[in-house]
């Protein structure tokens, strides 16, 4: 039986159910996982199959253990934990808060070494390529076993921690677009074509029942963080365009985050208090009940000023697995998943008009919309399936390139 390190930011994390998704899968395929949570858990909401692996996790250490055993493996290497901080110094000095966060890494990360040699792992995976990776990579070198690493996008986009020293030290990187496969390649080494895999996040298929017949076609349903990226404002505005064109509709927005507030007010503003509704995080049951209720999908991502963008998101597989026909927009590997046309509808990112035709489209041609949610189910099914996905990782696990 292999053993695997799972290193994670946060766990349980609401809103990472990919996560827990392939850890299940890695689990089910005979893999003995537990995970390494650099922070310990803060969130009142915990996904029910996030709660099921919770005897698996393995937290920072506090107080005086931990500073002991810190201490203990500086004074044991001192020149090893020298040369690992000048390397940090040298990699991040331009990004002071980086910097900081990633001692305050390095530091757990020695507190925890007697724990982790103590679980006897074959192989160390992180999940993010800023601080998880950071941490796999120094215990990588501690324990004398190999580290791999998942980017995902803002870990690519707006930050580089240390990515050219970890696609070289890392038994291989995997990353969940050929679109970030190749933005790595052009903004920090051309070694990602050779070390970065892709293994797409998935679904459980049987967890989502294909149901394209006897949906709402003016329930519009919208999932995910609250925040800039996801182009929620977008939505706001696109639904205020099909209010003037008289379209029958209702707007449900689940998920929780920082524009809350601004969302609200924005559709305040627009007079649609009574059509376009913030419903905030729910439990994954909750969601699977509006999935299966709605009639039209969208997510209008977006690229910021920064160049935060998504990677593919989860909540567009899965309202293509239960039939719910999407629209979504031309940004960073959406394209993978959505064909234009024939597996959903993308618009282009910011325009809330052409997003509002496309949704207007799919309501008032369900014919049309049924014929795209069929091969939404089929594009899923092939390649975003997390069975498949994670038995490419377990592979990769055990013949690293």
């Amino acid at each position: 039986m292999i053993k695997v390190l799972y290193f994670t930011s946060l766990f349980p994390c609401w809103s990472e159910t990919f996560i827990v998704r392939e850890i299940d899968e890695l689990i089910r395929l005979g893999v003995d996982v537990h995970i390494v949570s650099l922070k310990h858990p803060v969130e009142k909401m915990v996904q029910s199959d996030a709660a099921a692996l919770l005897d698996r996790v393995v937290y920072p250490l506090r107080g005086v253990r931990a500073v002991a055993q810190a201490l203990g493996a500086c004074l044991r290497h001192p020149w090893r934990e020298l040369s690992a901080l000048a390397g940090m110094v040298r990699g991040l000095w331009r990004h002071p808060m980086a910097l900081g966060k990633t001692l305050v890494v390095w530091w757990r990360t020695l507190a925890l070494l007697p724990t982790l040699r103590g679980l006897a792992p074959d192989h160390l995976h992180a999940h993010w390529a800023t601080y998880p990776s950071t941490s796999a990579m120094l215990a990588s070198r501690r324990l004398g076993k190999p580290y791999s690493f998942t980017a995902h996008a803002h870990d690519i986009f707006l930050e580089d921690h240390l990515l050219a020293d970890k696609m070289r030290t890392a038994a291989f990187g995997v990353t969940i677009s050929e679109f970030n496969r190749r933005y790595l390649a052009d903004k920090v080494s051309p070694l990602a074509l050779q070390c970065m895999r892709i293994v797409h996040c998935g679904v459980r298929l049987a967890d989502f029942k294909f149901a394209p017949a006897g949906r709402q076609p003016g329930l519009i349903l919208a999932v995910g963080r609250l925040h800039e990226i996801k182009g929620f404002r977008h939505l706001v505005d696109a639904c205020e365009l099909l209010a003037r064109r008289k379209v029958p509709f209702q707007c449900d927005v689940i998920g929780e985050g920082p524009l809350r507030l601004a969302l609200q007010s924005r559709i305040d503003a627009a007079g649609l208090s009574d059509r376009v509704t913030l419903l905030g995080a729910l439990k994954q049951e909750e969601v699977m009940a509006y999935l299966a209720r709605a009639g039209v999908f969208a997510l209008p991502s977006v690229v910021t000023a920064r160049g935060a963008r998504d990677g593919i998101p989860v909540a567009l597989m899965e309202a293509m697995a239960v039939g719910l026909p999407v629209v979504s927009t031309r940004v960073s590997g959406i394209p993978e998943l959505v064909e234009h046309g024939s597996s959903g509808l993308l618009a282009e990112p910011g325009d809330a008009k052409e997003l509002a035709q496309c949704i207007e489209r799919l309501i008032a041609d369900p014919a049309s919309a049924r014929e795209m949610a069929v091969m939404a189910r089929r594009t899923v099914e092939r390649e975003f399936d997390v069975s498949v996905e994670a038995g490419k990782l377990l592979s990769a696990i055990g013949q690293p390139a």
